[in-house]
């Protein structure tokens, strides 16, 4: 295994897993598999940072780089709710449950960006618009089917799905099958417990 695909992300702990499902699935059962494809709730995660391909040679610089980011940022909490659509409500292509961002999290998330750079991976370019993404809309569906979708995000009213403690991050490689990715964890590294969050 000379190369795999990997990101570094933030867990979702199992009662939010379980609320995301109860707060969504009228919304699924609205608009049934044909049209989005929905991401299996135990895949959902935070994203961080997307590394692309790496060298299995690179994990342990990438272990470190996390090891010591982790221990100098603090554990903090999540509130997750309310849901949305990339790009627009004209072009949708992916659903998302909004995530608001406490400065500790996007403290860590720059930190992990800059000890990546530093590793040689690629600067993400896009702002960090924390998300969770819920499901992503089918390819070349005519536009009654875009309208389907549109109405069901503007009529079925997904609430505060709920507060998540963050405790550590976690960096994770990704492999498809048939029945689409699946992700194992390669690394944990356990935030600061020691740190206050910010205020």
């Amino acid at each position: 295994m000379n190369q795999l695909r990997a990101f570094i992300a933030i867990d979702l702990p199992e009662p939010i897993q379980e609320s995301i499902e109860k707060q969504t699935a009228r919304l699924r059962q609205s608009l049934g598999n044909e049209i989005v494809r929905w991401v299996p709730v135990k895949n959902m995660h935070l994203t961080l940072k997307f590394l692309g391909n790496i060298s299995a040679s690179h994990l342990d610089f990438l272990k470190q780089m996390l090891a010591q980011t982790a221990d100098t940022h603090p554990q903090f909490d999540l509130q997750i709710g309310g849901i949305g659509s990339f790009p627009n409500s004209k072009r949708l292509r992916v659903i998302w449950a909004g995530i608001h961002a406490p400065a500790d999290l996007t403290s860590l998330q720059r930190a992990v960006e800059t000890g990546a750079i530093r590793l040689g991976y690629e600067k993400e370019e896009r702002p960090f618009s924390p998300h969770l993404t819920l499901g992503r809309v089918r390819q070349n569906l005519d536009p009654a089917a875009l309208q389907t979708v549109g109405a069901a995000l503007n009529t079925i009213q997904v609430g505060k799905i709920g507060s998540a403690k963050i405790d550590s991050i976690h960096l994770y490689k990704s492999e498809l099958n048939s029945n689409g990715s699946v992700y194992a964890k390669l690394f944990s590294a356990p935030l600061s417990k020691s740190l206050s969050p910010m205020r």
